[in-house]
């Protein structure tokens, strides 16, 4: 990974510039607007922000290195009321959040089962009412978006956890013949096509609703996006297949969380990718990360240590109008830290804002 000294920066910076309802949710039903349409930013305007659940020893240091927008986590806290305390619950969890010194920009993960929905079990309409009445209990307390993904049966998959990235820290990779190896899950074999099915049932239901309340649905790439995994076919695997969720019900709420990782491992040009979707007003949240190889196999790299030309990312998505919260992800294990973490542990997140707080600063662009 080269350098970059201060005229390195200096000299990216003149390039750049120079080339500058719960009863009916399960009823069909249109929403209103055409869908693509534009962002009316003139640039971007980024919320940098960290995924947690409530922690107060965490928030703190997060806090203290400058960032000021937080992702929650909040399946934990609603797994354990019922649908009509949904409101209160994301009411105090927004409260602990905001006393912490953050405003959440969204929430991440589907903080209500989802797993029938993915797979098209019986239950999937049950999920899809609680789902309902979480995205309205969202809108209700002012949280913008929801980020979620259709990985059925799986989810975020790795083969290892203990690659030695620089200096002997641990990262992780995936491996597909390693993957294959462990054979079919308990799902058997579900094909592509009964998971795209299984997906506009479940935006046809969940979008409009979204609309209604205001959040913004952002959808993740499949992690990794290669299909089929362990006999799952796995859909969401290139920008094609995000140009379709797009069309499958038109709407200003029905968009993509940019993991910006995910869409280089799909072998997709990551820039024009960006600046598509951008323009269309589409990204409502960047995953800021990097691998090194491809979907058959990858493993993670520190921020500043992988092949992407991560100052060109955010600079794109500055010059694209990108208007939302921008976090990093997957940084590889620091000693000291537990080797649990898999990718989510703190000190390297620290680095990974820096480096970021660096590059936008070096290249004047703003961020909250």
């Amino acid at each position: 990974m080269a350098m970059y000294t201060r005229r390195t920066w200096m000299q990216k910076k003149i390039a750049i510039t120079a080339g500058a309802g719960a009863a009916s949710a399960l009823s069909v039903v249109k929403p209103s607007a055409e869908g693509q349409i534009a962002s009316t930013a003139k640039k971007g305007n980024f919320k940098l922000a960290w995924a947690l659940g409530y922690n107060p020893s965490q928030l703190k240091i997060i806090r203290q290195i400058g960032v000021n927008h937080a992702i929650a986590y909040v399946w934990e806290a609603l797994g354990k009321v019922n649908s009509d305390q949904y409101v209160d619950t994301l009411k105090k969890i927004k409260a602990d959040f905001e006393s912490a010194g953050f405003t959440i920009a969204g929430v991440e993960g589907h903080s209500t089962p989802a797993e029938h929905i993915m797979l098209g079990t019986p239950g999937r309409d049950e999920e899809i009412i609680n789902y309902c009445k979480m995205i309205e209990a969202l809108g209700k307390v002012g949280i913008p978006m929801c980020c979620y993904n259709f990985m059925a049966g799986i989810g975020w998959y790795r083969t290892r956890f203990d690659v030695p990235e620089r200096g002997g820290a641990l990262t992780s990779e995936f491996d597909y013949q390693t993957a294959e190896k462990e054979g079919l899950t308990q799902w058997g074999k579900i094909s592509e096509e009964k998971i795209w099915d299984n997906l506009t049932y479940f935006l046809e239901r969940i979008i409009p609703v979204a609309e209604k309340a205001g959040v913004k649905m952002a959808l993740h790439p499949d992690d990794p996006p290669i299909s089929p995994l362990r006999g799952i076919g796995r859909i969401l695997t290139s920008a094609d297949a995000f140009r379709r969720v797009m069309d499958i019900v038109p709407s200003p709420v029905n968009g993509i969380a940019f993991c910006q990782a995910n869409f280089k491992a799909m072998g997709e040009d990551i820039e024009a990718t960006a600046r598509e979707f951008c323009k269309q007003g589409k990204v409502f949240f960047v995953h800021f990360r990097d691998i090194d190889g491809r979907a058959e196999r990858f493993r993670e790299t520190f921020h500043d240590n992988g092949p992407t030309d991560m100052a060109r990312m955010l600079q794109v998505y500055y010059e694209s109008d990108f208007d939302g919260p921008i976090r990093p992800d997957h940084a590889p294990t620091i000693e000291g830290e537990s080797e649990q973490s898999h990718g989510y542990g703190v000190v390297g997140k620290v680095l990974a804002i820096g480096y970021m707080k660096g590059i936008m600063d070096a290249l004047d662009i703003p961020y909250q």
